[in-house]
């Protein structure tokens, strides 16, 4: 994918899990990447493995739920490298697994304000710089938890059914702007958070299980479906959320 050799790209999340996949595959196919987490350590080490391959990353410590860190992202990302050409909005949480009633009120207030708002925050952000610059690619992280319900997932149901709803208004919103906004709904991916969600054996072989394929995804499925999102092969894509779940939301 030559179309990539030079361009911009911002991956919030991009420290660890499928935000470090995207991050590198970005890196791989010759953009310079900018790497946005609240985790230095991590972001430092994912610039470092960018580096160390022949690539170019920025890091920047920022927390995608507070407007003057995104500011200041996109910002850091245009004085850096000029300007934003495709950005994909992966940071997320899930703090447990609790049923509605039991959920206290902060923990709803931070899974929407990191995987709901953050996302507004960034496209509020990034889409004023794309107009600047007369386009740009959007990707936004949701889940298959924006299609469906599942129990003791409520707040992280919710925010990934507005992700795809959001998604999609901004799509409409930006259509004849040269900025295409789209979406991804993974199922369950092998990642730090998937582990900490499910830490004994049994409990992540019927997560596995639960996936008519009997596997999980790895990272790097996902930040292949990220890449042809961006690419110009699916260049008349626009509001959609991809769903790449192993046949999970099929039954």
């Amino acid at each position: 994918m030559a179309e990539f050799d030079g361009q911009v790209a911002l991956v919030t999340g991009g420290n660890r899990g499928i935000g470090k996949a995207v991050a590198l595959a970005f890196a791989d196919r010759g953009a310079r990447v900018v790497i946005a987490a609240r985790s230095e350590p991590e972001g430092h080490a994912t610039v470092e493995t960018i580096s160390s391959r022949g690539g170019e990353a920025l890091f920047v410590k920022a927390d995608v739920s507070e407007e003057t860190d995104v500011r200041r992202m996109i910002d850091r990302a245009v004085e850096t490298f000029g300007r934003l050409d495709y950005a994909c909005n992966n940071a997320g949480m899930q703090l447990t697994i609790t049923d509605l009633a039991t959920f206290t009120e902060d923990e709803w207030d931070r899974t929407i304000d990191v995987n709901l708002k953050g996302a507004w925050l960034c496209m509020k952000y990034e889409i004023k710089q794309m107009l600047e610059q007369g386009g740009g690619t959007i990707v936004n992280m949701a889940s298959t938890n924006g299609l469906i319900g599942t129990a003791g997932f409520a707040a992280y149901t919710a925010s990934k059914h507005g992700m795809l709803g959001l998604t999609r208004a901004a799509a409409l919103d930006y259509a004849r702007s040269g900025i295409r906004v789209n979406a991804l709904c993974p199922g369950g991916v092998h990642t730090e958070m998937y582990d900490n969600l499910y830490p004994d054996p049994e409990s992540l072989q019927k997560a596995r299980d639960f996936h008519p394929m009997g596997r999980l995804s790895a990272p790097e499925e996902i930040a292949s479906a990220a890449m042809w999102l961006c690419s110009s092969g699916s260049g008349f894509i626009m509001g959609h959320g991809l769903t790449i779940d192993g046949g999970l939301t099929t039954r």
